[in-house]
């Protein structure tokens, strides 16, 4: 059976996805010190990002959630409940992303840079607010995914809120540049991405508060098999194109397979 988290559990994985969250208001920040987004950067590391999410979905996550499974409802019906928990996730997160308009996407990143040569304007000011809403809707069920994996496996957490934390920086420009130019507020742009960012501790807080009575082996493989599904799509349909968009000599599979090895190696350390 899962044990009851204590609270120092509890205090850290609910830091670990604060951060994760947050991390949305660091790109924020860089936004302001340069005049033009490092493309090379922004392409290795958001396939880094992939790398870590992928590999640690399929060779850690899922094969977990699958143990859970089989264990409770053998080895044919566990492992048909993770499958499917596994595709829900990514049905829910497409279901998201279909709801969020195609233009205000907050992971449309490659108009970021024209955004910075447009005119201070109401378009402008509309587009970053709607696209800070997109963010904070999107990143609900990735603070839940953070927070469960770090309830199961702290070690597996930090894993995860570190390449959450990756992708969500240049969600932070994304909301900070057109709100930028559209007020000339460093103040008023850093303020709204930052807290775009909260929605994914307030998804640890209200999703752990809906299933507390309910954390058995169950729970957590159902919930494992559907955070491996979330983060394999978003991957597949977020990082991965976004970091193609700027490469230029095979840069984001070059962060791809050096996320895998970084989190295939960090989980050999600590088997």
């Amino acid at each position: 059976m899962v044990k009851i988290a204590s609270f120092d559990t509890l205090l850290f994985a609910f830091s670990i996805t604060l951060f994760a969250g947050l991390s949305t208001g660091i790109g924020s920040a860089l936004a302001f010190f340069t005049k033009r987004t490092n493309t090379k950067f922004l392409s290795v590391s958001l396939g880094f990002s992939a790398g870590v999410m992928i590999y640690v979905s399929m060779v850690d996550i899922f094969q977990k959630a699958k143990m859970s499974l089989t264990e409770v409802y053998g080895e044919k019906l566990g492992s048909w409940i993770t499958v499917a928990s596994f595709f829900a996730g990514m049905f829910v997160i497409a279901l998201i992303d279909n709801l969020v308009p195609k233009h205000e996407n907050p992971h449309d990143f490659g108009k970021v840079g024209e955004r910075e040569e447009d005119e201070k304007s109401s378009k402008l000011m509309r587009m970053g607010v709607l696209t800070a809403l997109a963010i904070a809707i999107h990143n609900f069920p990735e603070g839940l995914a953070t927070f469960a994996s770090a309830l199961k496996d702290p070690k597996l957490g930090v894993a995860i809120a570190f390449a959450i934390a990756i992708h969500n920086i240049p969600e932070g420009i994304a909301v900070s540049i057109p709100i930028f130019y559209a007020t000339g507020s460093r103040k008023r742009a850093f303020l709204l991405s930052f807290l775009s960012g909260l929605s994914e501790p307030v998804g640890a807080l209200i999703g752990y508060m809906l299933l507390f009575s309910f954390f058995n082996e169950t729970t957590f493989g159902i919930l494992f098999a559907f955070v491996a599904g979330i983060m394999i799509f978003i991957s597949l349909d977020e990082l991965l194109p976004s970091a193609r968009e700027y490469d230029k000599q095979h840069l984001s599979i070059y962060g791809l397979v050096a996320g895998m090895i970084v989190m295939a190696i960090s989980l050999l350390l600590f088997m």
